[in-house]
């Protein structure tokens, strides 16, 4: 039987979470009612799991929250432990998917917890927020909105039927979801950064990897899809990394519209995971429209890469900032690593006869690369454009052969 959780803060709205949990067992599914409030629940309405348990899994004691009379300290708590809790009741094969009702603070709490499943968990938010800038609450999560229309307040012909909606979606999802996890999976899944400029690589690598037993991901490195390929990192999705177009840290360095964040480039390492790195269209920062550059940028190489996009070349100081941070991040790695660097061209717009080719940046990376990097790891220097096919086809195989050797084995379900 599939079990969806209904999370929410029972003390306010306890009445239109024990009703939606008993639409969603009507479907044929198990429930388990998550009270992530700091005051007593009303009369009648009991969950499975109580505030104080969920105050506890975060560490800190119930009563001491009510005490502190700090809503906002309180909320961040209970957001923690209920992250725990779905975890653990993942873990233990109890959980399904997801659902959650609220305003503003009560989906601050559940989007908090929601946020710690991994991608494919099935998550539903009811709640006033949805109509609005919603980016704080989903993250890089797949979290689904509904938008409550009224306030989570009572039961009426307005939210009956929302209610009702709501129950039937997870309860379809979760049904699903089961069935997807009692087939399990058939390959192992490698995480691959494209850009335009580097699909040609990026195409010839997925092909190899994909004929190699492995289903390949394939993220677009436009600052949100780098995050979210680092979170499906941090949850455990991936038995190995390509990371061959590094290009968000040089946006995140100079000030471009597409930067990942500063911990780009670090979940794979910290976790040992095994990853074939790159330069790639780090010879590249990237604006909106030409108009939008920043004035202080007039002077640079500018290339209209359409209406809406214009790119910067990165110069000889930021191409040796580049090299140092990547040395530094891939210095830190707990896992077996490889940097491979192509000589002739980090992007389609950086070869000879194109835009960006600057030899004298491209040689201050490579340069600040050698200068940083630790001698344990492994560094592949090649007379190469990035799109070269053979230098994809030799990451992708190199790819493999670290993934082989730290003992997984495409062919066997993961």
């Amino acid at each position: 039987m599939a079990t969806v959780a209904v999370l929410g803060t029972l003390d306010t709205k306890g009445v239109e979470l024990a009703h939606v949990s008993a639409l969603i067992r009507d479907t044929g599914c198990a429930t388990i009612l998550i009270d992530v409030g700091v005051y007593p629940p009303p009369s009648g309405v009991t969950a499975e799991i109580s505030g104080d348990e969920v105050a506890r899994a975060a560490g800190i004691d119930r009563a001491a929250l009510v005490s502190k009379g700090d809503r906002g300290a309180a909320m961040t708590a209970m957001g923690r432990g209920a992250g725990r809790i779905l975890l653990d009741l993942r873990a233990q094969g109890r959980l399904d998917a997801v659902l959650s009702m609220g305003g503003s603070g009560g989906a601050s709490v559940a989007s908090a917890a929601m946020r710690q499943l991994p991608v494919g968990v099935p998550k539903l938010l009811v709640t006033t927020v949805a109509s609005g800038q919603v980016a704080p609450y989903v993250g890089e999560t797949d979290m689904t909105l509904m938008y409550s229309v009224l306030d989570i307040a009572g039961l009426n012909s307005v939210s009956e039927p929302i209610f009702a909606n709501a129950a039937a979606a997870i309860a379809g999802m979760a049904k699903a979801a089961e069935a997807r996890s009692r087939r399990g999976t058939a390959r192992p899944a490698i995480a691959l950064t494209m850009f335009g400029v580097t699909t040609p690589a990026a195409t010839v690598a997925r092909e190899w990897l994909e004929g190699a037993g492995y289903e390949v991901l394939v993220f677009h490195a436009n600052g949100a899809g780098g995050r979210t390929m680092e979170s499906l990192i941090r949850s455990g999705a991936f038995v190995g990394v390509l990371d061959l177009t590094t290009t968000e840290l040089a946006d995140e360095l100079v000030g471009g519209v597409l930067t990942a964040g500063p911990d780009r480039l670090e979940a794979a390492g910290r976790l040992g995971i095994p990853q074939v790195v790159s330069l790639g269209a780090l010879d590249m920062v990237n604006f909106g429209p030409i108009a939008t550059v920043p004035p202080a940028f007039a002077d640079r190489t500018l290339y209209r890469h359409n209406d809406n996009v214009t790119l910067m070349r990165t110069t000889a100081a930021e191409c040796a900032a580049l090299g140092a941070l990547i040395a530094e991040k891939l210095n830190r790695s707990a896992g077996p690593t490889a940097l491979f660097m192509p000589l002739q061209g980090v992007s389609a717009l950086s070869v000879a006869g194109n835009p960006f080719h600057d030899p004298h940046a491209d040689a201050a990376l490579f340069a600040a690369v050698d200068a940083h990097i630790a001698p344990r790891l492994r560094v592949e220097r090649r007379e190469a454009a990035i799109n070269d096919p053979a230098f994809a086809r030799e990451m992708a195989m190199t790819l493999d052969t670290l993934i082989r050797l730290q003992g997984k084995d495409p062919h066997v379900a993961s």
